[in-house]
């Protein structure tokens, strides 16, 4: 069975609902010549949309209200809320409901009439779509033609999900061009479920704006009583016929001065539209219509940009050719303007760089110049004299080489610090490790003696000295006022292995290195500081409280045990006596350091033979006399009845083959 529904223009429930939303048209609304605005709404009213007795006036057919929900678009006798508004689509967005309704749903709805408006449904910005199972949906043209239309099927509650509108329950279609009314048809589909019966459920069709309907399994239980509003798009255009037939009436043509006229899509009247270069409101004159777009503030060029009426114009620098626009061909080759800039950059370049090397030149001289008036102050060319005369293998560094080797005299290369100067470790160039030490201090005077001590020190060559490699003499050591020359020297050395009788005469010999040497033997045997608590509330010093245990027979009290078992007391009891010897008060009493070397030798030698002679006689040492000096003599020399021979002799001749003395 067929049933066929058409909508009548107006129901009683869109009219109390007009009544709603149409509350007042006596609303105040702010106005411009450019368009309106309702008060509290942030819509853009452009003209030939306005309100009655505003400026500017409304064109016919294009008035609207203020309500109490903003602008509102009066279509017969309803009132729809407005959107938006678009001049360049020709298009108006409402709040509506054009619906229509099936029979099945127990009463008639019907939706509003574009008739005679300069409205139409939109055919881009609309889809007709239809809610309902197993029925089809048919949009009349006229009486008798279709002009579109879709299905919807529902063969299970399964089948049915929520947000597709596919054909299950839900169905879309296009909104045909130029449609101002809503005319339907609803048809019932038999299924097998109920084959023989043509009734089918209550069932809704309406058009609504694309994308904004969201499809739910609620949306089948329509209500008679009931209705939706929904996003509508409205075209609209001016009344006129085409384009060509209202230019005819320059009176009543619309499109006003900088614009072009084009035939609405519907086919239905025309709009008008800004030429090219020009933006504002067509339907207007100066200075609400269409004015000139000054294009150069987006910069669109590549160099220079000139705004002309509708348009711009890009010029390219003397010398160079193209469009001159950024997303064109631009500017080709090399302008005047570049070329002077080009040169003038080069020009600067170069001279900051002749800035920058005479200024390098200068200072670097002035370096130069600093660095030889400090060597020639201390004492550069005296030494070279010394080097060359005497042969010294003295190597002289600049102050750039041991500030390399050193990382600039870093902190983190401190190895030691002295009452002179400060040790630093330092790496030369040849990867040779060595120990630089950085005076603090320098007394002019002693010039001559300081270079003389570097040449011996550079010619001493021993295992157990550290070797003088050279000097620098290029860095503003702190010099040394001839007032205060005493009492700094006075203060120097390190405690614990000064001479005693430097406090005294303030005056260093040969012998006060002896001293210095018998602290350090001390030190050997008992593994102790010169300088420490000590063991003994009355002494500090290491060198009295060895002294003190050695004369009280109680010398195991401080010698360090492994040194003990290692080398045997009576070893040991020799060292400390050289030592003690070294350490005398008075230095004349003390040996000369060649005299210690030589009995260190032979007290090594002594100890190395002591190990190889096993159940010989216990060997001593033997004291003689070699070109009038004191010698210790490695191995006296035996008779194989174990007597020593003449201790006058000069040469004695040792078990070992070796000659002593």
């Amino acid at each position: 069975m067929e049933t066929k529904f058409v909508h009548s223009s107006l129901l009683p429930l869109l009219l109390l609902l007009s009544c709603f939303f149409h509350t007042s048209f006596v609303h105040s609304m702010g106005s411009s010549p450019h368009g309106s605005r309702c008060n509290g709404s942030n819509i853009h009213i452009p003209y030939p949309f306005g309100v009655p007795g505003q400026i500017p006036s409304p064109a016919q057919g294009f008035q609207i209200t203020c309500g109490s929900l903003g602008p509102m678009l009066p279509i017969g006798n309803n009132v729809f809320t407005i959107l938006n508004i678009s001049l360049l689509d020709g298009s108006v967005s409402i709040m509506a409901s054009a619906a229509s309704r099936s029979p099945q749903c127990g009463g008639n709805y019907a939706s509003f009439s574009l008739d005679r408006t300069n409205f139409t449904f939109s055919d881009t910005r609309n889809k007709f779509t239809a809610v309902g199972c197993n029925m089809v949906a048919m949009l009349l043209n006229g009486s008798t033609s279709y002009s579109g239309g879709c299905a919807s099927f529902c063969s299970t509650n399964n089948s049915i999900v929520n947000g597709a509108c596919s054909g299950v329950a839900c169905c879309q279609a296009p909104v045909p061009k130029g449609l101002k009314e809503l005319s339907l048809e609803f048809t019932s589909i038999p299924t097998r479920l109920n084959k023989g019966n043509s009734t089918s459920a209550c069932a809704e069709a309406f058009i609504v704006e694309q994308n904004s309907y969201v499809f739910s399994t609620a949306n089948l239980n329509i209500s008679s009583n009931s209705s939706q509003y929904r996003p509508v798009v409205l075209e609209w255009s001016i009344d006129g016929g085409s384009c060509e037939e209202a230019a005819k009436h320059s009176a009543s043509y619309a499109c006003k001065e900088n614009s072009y006229c084009y035939n609405s899509s519907n086919g239905i009247g025309y709009r008008c539209n800004c030429t090219k270069g020009f933006q504002g409101n067509p339907y207007l004159q100066a200075p609400g219509g269409c004015q000139d777009i000054d294009e150069c503030i987006g910069r669109p060029c590549t160099h220079s940009c000139i705004n002309m009426e509708g348009g711009f114009n890009c010029t390219c620098p003397s010398g160079m050719s193209g469009d001159g626009l950024k997303n064109g061909s631009g500017c080709n080759g090399i302008g005047t303007l570049q070329i002077s800039i080009v040169a003038g950059l080069a020009l600067l370049l170069l001279l900051l760089i002749l800035g920058f090397w005479t200024h390098w030149l200068v200072k670097k001289r002035k370096v130069a110049k600093k660095r030889q008036r400090y060597f020639m102050q201390n004492g550069g060319i005296l030494l070279k004299q010394q080097m060359l005369s005497r042969r010294a293998p003295l190597r002289i560094f600049t102050s750039g080489e041991l500030e390399k080797a050193t990382n600039k005299f870093s902190d983190n290369n401190i190895v030691g610090r002295g009452g002179f100067g400060t040790v630093y470790k330092g790496i030369l160039s040849d990867q040779m490790v060595v120990a630089v030490k950085r005076s603090q201090r320098v007394d002019q005077s002693q010039v001559e003696q300081f270079v003389n001590e570097l040449v011996i020190l550079s010619q001493v060559t021993h295992t157990n000295v550290v070797q003088l490699l050279g000097c620098c003499l290029e860095a503003a050591s702190r010099p040394i006022p001839q007032n205060q020359t005493h009492v700094t020297t006075l203060v120097q050395g390190t405690l614990g292995y000064m001479d005693p009788e430097y406090f005294q005469t303030s005056q260093l010999t040969e012998k006060s290195d002896v001293y210095s040497f018998g602290v350090v033997l001390i030190e050997l045997l008992t593994r102790q500081k010169p300088i420490s608590d000590g063991q003994m509330d009355e002494v500090k010093s290491l060198a009295m409280y060895f002294s003190t245990l050695f004369h009280e027979n109680r010398l195991l009290e401080i010698v360090d045990s492994q040194v003990a078992e290692e080398a045997g007391m009576r070893h040991v009891k020799t060292v400390a006596q050289l030592a003690l010897r070294c350490l005398r008060l008075k230095g004349e009493e003390r040996p000369r350091m060649i005299e210690v070397a030589v009995e260190l030798e032979a007290l090594r030698r002594l100890m190395k033979q002591h190990s190889v002679l096993k159940g010989e006689e216990e060997p001593v040492l033997w004291e003689s006399r070699c070109h009038g000096e004191m010698n210790l003599c490695t191995q006296p020399s035996f008779i194989h009845d174990g007597t020593a021979k003449d201790e006058s002799m000069e040469i004695i001749l040792l078990p070992s083959g070796d000659l002593s003395c």
